[in-house]
């Protein structure tokens, strides 16, 4: 059976590492009856810049095998440009199934040539959704979750979701976070950033700012008023921040000489120091869905700047909470965990590190 894996950014890549190792460790086990062969695609261009040297060493991958080279910016031309390209990719490759991950515009083009040409189609992180359809990912997901064979769906609320909107049972399987695989698996491999030693820090004595919401750093204003709820509430907490282009130059300029004692805009982290800055924090936050997820494997307090979660088991069992967009809330939220006032966390059902076997033994015809 020939199986595409398609990515359309970096995030993707970590989300399918797993399913990638497990068909490589089936293929390399000669009493496995694995049939599966493999090809990886990235819609992007091959020098990336999102695409750090380390990501596949450090995820134990191998490098896509066909780039599709697509660069554009405009949601519409990404669409169209993906469609074209990914139509010239399957008619020079026999592929059985194809298997996208979450809702970007690219995974939606992938979805609908890969249905026009008769082939199945299986959807990592299915049955996600905001409720607002003025979002151009929540069209996203619609439109990929209606035309999949396959719905894979980390936790009930999501098996809810895809069934309530007439999937069939048949095709909707909750087989976990797969996100939750990467981490057990790169958990004794974690690297300790240059930062913490050069701020003096040990762990536990920090919080950990990410940004990456177009919408947050176009609204200058807002986010100004937010970064400085952050700073007056830390109560002299440090707060690393890496983040890149225009988040980093937006945040950048609302700092003072004096702020820039507490927050800290450092450059991108590699996977596994990233990982570490994570799993050692006091708290986090974030705009990113991943990261929140992260935090409750982590037991580490998240305040999510949104007022919705793809991921609805990190509020309701895990560490996380939604403060929207608004700066008072935040502020309230940070002033918490700066003094250690936060709920405790469980583990949601099938968050254990074997979803990507469940996904790989579905993909070859068995229930799992």
């Amino acid at each position: 059976m020939n199986i595409c894996i398609v990515c359309g950014a970096r995030p993707n890549f970590i989300k399918v590492a797993p399913l990638i190792r497990d068909i490589k460790k089936s293929k390399d086990d000669t009493t496995s009856s694995c049939t599966v062969d493999m090809q990886l695609v990235y819609t992007g261009a091959e020098n990336d810049p999102t695409l750090d040297k380390s990501l596949y060493a450090d995820l134990e991958i191998p490098r896509p095998d066909t780039f599709l080279g697509v660069t554009a910016t405009n949601l519409s031309d990404i669409t169209g440009q993906v469609m074209q390209k990914f139509e010239v990719y399957l008619q020079q490759h026999p592929t059985d199934t194809v298997v996208v991950v979450d809702d970007l515009a690219s995974t939606m083009a992938v979805a609908i040539v890969t249905k026009k040409h008769g082939i199945r189609l299986a959807h990592i992180a299915a049955g996600t959704r905001s409720f607002d359809i003025n979002m151009p990912k929540e069209v996203n997901r619609l439109v990929i979750d209606g035309l999949s064979d396959i719905l894979f769906t980390a936790g009930a609320s999501n098996n809810s979701i895809a069934n309530r909107e007439g999937a069939e049972l048949s095709k909707v399987y909750m087989v976990g976070n797969i996100l939750m695989d990467n981490l057990r698996f790169i958990h004794d491999k974690l690297k300790k950033p240059a930062v913490i030693d050069e701020l003096g820090l040990k762990g536990k004595d920090y919080f950990v700012f990410t940004l990456n919401r177009k919408a947050l750093i176009a609204n200058k204003e807002n986010l100004k008023l937010m970064v400085k709820a952050i700073i007056d509430n830390a109560s002299d907490t440090p707060v690393i921040a890496p983040l890149r282009g225009l988040a980093a130059e937006a945040v950048g300029s609302f700092l003072s000489e004096a702020d820039k004692n507490t927050f800290h805009i450092v450059d991108p982290l590699p996977y596994l120091e990233f990982s570490w800055l994570t799993e050692n924090a006091k708290a986090i936050i974030t705009d990113s869905g991943n990261v929140a997820e992260e935090a409750t494997f982590n037991h580490v307090p998240c305040i999510t700047l949104n007022s919705y979660t793809e991921n609805i088991e990190t509020v309701k069992i895990g560490t996380n909470v939604l403060v929207g967009e608004d700066a008072q809330t935040l502020g309230t939220a940070v002033a918490d965990a700066a003094v250690g006032k936060w709920k405790e966390g469980a583990l949601p059902d099938r968050w254990d590190g074997r979803s990507a076997d469940r996904m790989l033994r579905i993909l070859e015809g068995e229930k799992a």
